[in-house]
């Protein structure tokens, strides 16, 4: 029985190419300007001196932004460069500079699990923050009413198993009665070791070359969110 569903975001609710090529290139060009205006702020500089300490003890903020640039170009998935993220993208969101798009099939069937009644939650490397703002400025609108919760990296990493037990702990749930939706089969895997239900979700436009037999690791594999069968 699926009690709960708990979906990543990049890949599976939406493209792979929406954050690689419009929300990561925008927070690289925001961030000095960013900084400049806003590093006193405590929600800010607790992070910015995070980073200072981990690299090294930098003491100008130029040089703890130039370190947040190439944590960005190598997709570097760091708790206080996604919370720097989320605050850059949270004023272009504001400022409708974009929107998340969000897959076609993805919007309609996650309004029918809601209806459901069947709590659904994001766990997503992306800080809290920025996930929020994915979805409440989405190009289908503001989805955030749908979900009940959401989790980022500072619950662990997303390919080590402790991570989703823990989110299980904090959903208040068995494991076998979450179902994890991800693109990621590492991800999955780490899921399944905890005892959740998995589904790799396997998009023809972000995976051109599709996984399916060892290489889905033996996870149900669907192409489309319409094609997820739940044991309700």
């Amino acid at each position: 029985m699926t009690r709960a569903i708990l979906t990543d975001i990049e890949g599976t609710t939406s493209s792979i190419s929406f954050v690689r090529d419009v929300l990561f290139p925008y927070a690289r060009r925001a961030l000095p300007g960013f900084v400049r205006a806003h590093a006193q702020e405590p929600q800010v500089r607790q992070w910015l001196d995070a980073v200072a300490t981990e690299a090294g003890g930098l003491c100008q903020d130029d040089m703890i932004v130039e370190t947040l640039q190439g944590w960005i170009d190598q997709d570097r998935k760091h708790t206080a460069l996604k919370a720097l993220q989320g605050l850059v993208w949270e004023a272009g969101y504001r400022s409708a500079d974009f929107t998340a798009p969000i897959y076609p099939d993805a919007v309609p069937t996650l309004q029918r699990w809601h209806a459901l009644g069947l709590p659904l939650y994001v766990y997503s490397s992306g800080s809290v923050p920025a996930q929020k703002l994915f979805f409440g400025h989405s190009d289908a609108g503001d989805l955030t009413g749908l979900f009940s919760g959401w989790f980022d990296t500072e619950v662990g990493g997303k390919r080590e198993a402790d991570s989703y037990a823990r989110i299980v702990g904090a959903i208040g749930l068995a494991p076998h009665e979450v179902l994890f939706l991800s693109d990621v089969v590492e991800e999955l895997d780490a899921a399944r070791t905890a005892g959740m239900q998995t589904v790799l979700v396997d998009r023809p436009a972000d995976y051109p070359e599709s996984r399916q037999g060892e290489a889905a690791h033996g996870h149900t594999r669907v192409a489309s969110f319409l094609d997820i069968e739940l044991p309700l």
